[in-house]
Parts: C-alpha cells; structure tokens; sequence
C-alpha cells in the first residue's frame, strides 16, 4: 500500500494563492504518476494536473492550466501543487493521487490521500 497525506489547503480571498504538498510512502515513489484530483460539493471529482515518474512532463485540466503549476522532488518522495489567481470555483476539496500511468480518469488511480480542503472565498 501506498499512503499518501495532503497539506496545504485552507481558506483564500479569490486571486490569492495556496500551494498543497503530499507526502508518500509504503511504495516506490519513482514508480507512479503522480496526479491531482479535485471534488466540489455535488459535483464529480475531476482531475487538475499530473506529473510523470521523473517530473519531465506535466499535464493539466483547462480549467487550470496557466494558474496551476504541479512539481514533485522525488529525493523527498513529495509532489506539490502551486495553486495561482485562484478563484471561487477553485473550491474543492483536493486530492493526492498515485497512478500506473498518465491518467485523467480516477478510476484509473492506484492510490487517494484523504484531502484538503480549499475554499476561495469570492
């Protein structure tokens, strides 16, 4: 099993800024993609970012892209996500998440944090 513990959310004034951090262990950090999810109140959870094993690519939801930047530093075994000009429907709670391969689908993940919750306040 992998475990994995987010930190880093809170509350924010739209175009603040947050930055998550999660922390792994129980696996081989440099064996998984490393992803970010996230799930409004009512809404299905959908995926912000993913880093690939050796941080060389990352990839991004549209509705993020230009605002969000994800990083991981595999010394560490931790994975970030510098969330920019946030604003109220950034709203969420957000995921850590370990997957076998570039995925934007959760039901391809291998592993979830329990989350963190951000509120962007308008």
């Amino acid at each position: 099993q992998m475990q994995l513990v987010e930190s880093g959310g809170g509350l924010v004034p739209a175009g603040g800024s947050l930055r998550l951090s999660c922390a792994a262990s129980g696996r081989t950090f440099t064996n998984y993609v490393m992803d970010w999810f996230r799930q409004a109140p009512g809404k299905e959870r959908e995926f912000v970012a993913a880093v690939t094993r050796n941080g060389g690519s990352t990839y991004y939801a549209y509705s993020v892209k230009g605002r969000f930047t994800i990083s991981r530093d595999n010394a560490k075994n931790t994975v970030d996500l510098q969330m920019n000009s946030l604003k109220p429907e950034d709203t969420a709670v957000y995921y850590c998440a370990a997957a076998p391969f570039v995925t934007r689908t959760w039901n391809a993940i291998d592993y979830w944090g329990k989350g963190t919750l951000v509120t962007v306040s308008s």
